[in-house]
């Protein structure tokens, strides 16, 4: 079977192979989510959690969508991840970038967002746990925002910096990556500043919400 070259597929799909590839990407982030939940026999409860918190972060991003990168979805996400296992941390950070980008507008960018925020809500759930929070008190919430912070700085921040560089250029050079990552140096201190503020308001009430649920209907 012949393989299509780039140009190839950009001749046949134009410049909605972004949309192709958001939507593939969605499709595998829901098989790995609901083959990892095969043997826990997940049931509607977990599908409405992931739902009310892919929401909130979707709502949350449309309400601050006057303040540039000040948004509360790496927060969200990343409480998701802890909350809910990687798997539902992933998708949650998937869902959000595409449903969210339905009313700022899709683009390249879009895959390289649902991408970079899918990182975040694994790396969440592998780095912290709900008790190792809890143990840690006041210090582990602290820890807890500054980790939010260096995430959303430094992951999501070099990954849109990178996509920033192939999308203006087809031939990038060192140079456009060193300019690329200082011009974006402002931009990710903000969403890094904000993802650490939501943290610190959000984090408490909102996994002990959580935590209520999953207890009241037996998840754990």
């Amino acid at each position: 079977m012949r393989s299509f070259t780039g140009n190839e597929l950009n001749s046949m799909f134009g410049d909605r192979l972004y949309l192709i590839v958001s939507v593939a990407l969605i499709v595998l982030a829901i098989v790995v989510f609901v083959r990892s939940f095969e043997k826990k026999k997940p049931g509607t409860k977990d599908v409405v959690m992931l739902s009310v918190m892919v929401s909130l972060a979707v709502v949350g991003r449309l309400v601050f969508f006057m303040i540039p990168q000040f948004k509360p979805c790496a927060a969200i996400i990343i409480i998701t991840g802890i909350m809910l296992g990687k798997q539902s941390g992933f998708l949650c950070g998937v869902l959000t970038a595409f449903i969210s980008d339905l009313f700022f507008g899709m683009g390249p960018w879009t895959v390289w967002q649902m991408i970079a925020f899918g990182i975040i809500g694994v790396l969440s759930a592998l780095i912290f746990s709900e008790e190792r929070i809890e143990k840690m008190g006041d210090f582990g919430k602290l820890m807890l925002c500054i980790y939010g912070f260096i995430v959303t700085f430094f992951v999501y921040g070099i990954i849109m910096d990178t996509a920033t560089v192939f999308m203006i250029t087809d031939k990038p050079k060192v140079a456009t990556f060193v300019a690329t990552y200082s011009a974006g140096i402002v931009f990710n201190m903000i969403h890094g500043i904000s993802t650490f503020v939501f943290l610190y308001l959000m984090a408490n009430p909102l996994s002990k919400k959580i935590k209520r649920v999953l207890i009241k209907y037996n998840n754990r």
